[in-house]
């Protein structure tokens, strides 16, 4: 499988690291105030599960404490209330089925501006199920390759009741685990490996569409405005894009 085809939030993608580390960090903490709202201003990571693997999350990522904090502080104070999720559906240049995640205080405004990313490069934003029955709805939790042997990740993941290990030299360790079981299989793993770098609920790709030379520049110009729009939380697409055009297109 091509390097840049595994799946994975494409807002990891190399060559834009600082300005994606500080949207990161944006979200992260929208998540972990939201996270306190929905839980009924619940701040105990323990009573509150989606709480915790957002700060989980956070911390993984080296998120500052005071951020994690503030964000919480937001939460309470209700900054959160007006927040909600919402899923786009629909295809990219070259066929490739996309699925947007956004958490939004203005649902005409996100409507407005994922439609008009999809349209002008040249793809089309569907209704909500037009994609998603292409993936699979999985729980994702990375390590850092250097947190243990390849035999011992996969052992503490089959312990912990995940579904699969993939291991890179560059991506670390990605273990799949039913999206249900996130909570418990995490929370296994970090007594076995230690915190996580990231903690996630994803949409796999059951397949990859190959995207040649010519699509590849627009998908990608899609991908990064969706990225860029402060309302998306995650993008997820079916591409396949060899590592010789990737590389052309990160000159």
């Amino acid at each position: 499988m091509a390097g840049h085809s595994k799946f994975k939030n494409i807002m990891h993608r190399k060559g834009r690291a600082d300005a994606a580390r500080s949207k990161l960090f944006s979200r992260l903490s929208k998540e972990i105030t939201v996270a306190v709202k929905m839980g009924a201003g619940t701040t105990d990571p323990d009573m509150n599960p989606r709480l915790r693997l957002a700060i989980q999350n956070a911390k993984g990522q080296s998120m500052p404490k005071d951020n994690i904090q503030r964000a919480i502080g937001k939460g309470v104070g209700g900054e959160g209330d007006d927040y909600k999720e919402i899923r786009y559906e629909g295809y990219g240049p070259g066929g490739v089925a996309v699925i947007v995640e956004a958490l939004t205080d203005n649902l005409n405004r996100s409507a407005s501006n994922i439609r008009a990313a999809f349209t002008k490069s040249g793809g089309a934003l569907g209704e909500t199920g037009s994609v998603s029955f292409m993936f699979d709805r999985k729980g994702e939790i990375v390590y850092k390759f250097d947190a243990g042997s390849e035999d011992t990740v996969m052992e503490a993941a089959i312990e912990a009741g995940a579904d699969d290990v993939e291991s890179d030299e560059e991506e670390g360790h990605t273990i799949l685990c039913e999206f249900e079981d996130i909570g418990e299989v995490s929370k296994a793993l970090e007594a076995t490996l230690g915190e996580a770098e990231s903690v996630n609920i994803i949409w796999k790709p059951q397949n990859q569409t190959p995207v040649g030379e010519d699509k590849a520049p627009q998908l990608m110009r899609l991908i990064d405005t969706l990225e860029d729009d402060d309302d998306v939380q995650n993008v997820f697409a079916n591409y396949d894009i060899s590592d010789e055009i990737m590389a052309k297109l990160e000159v």
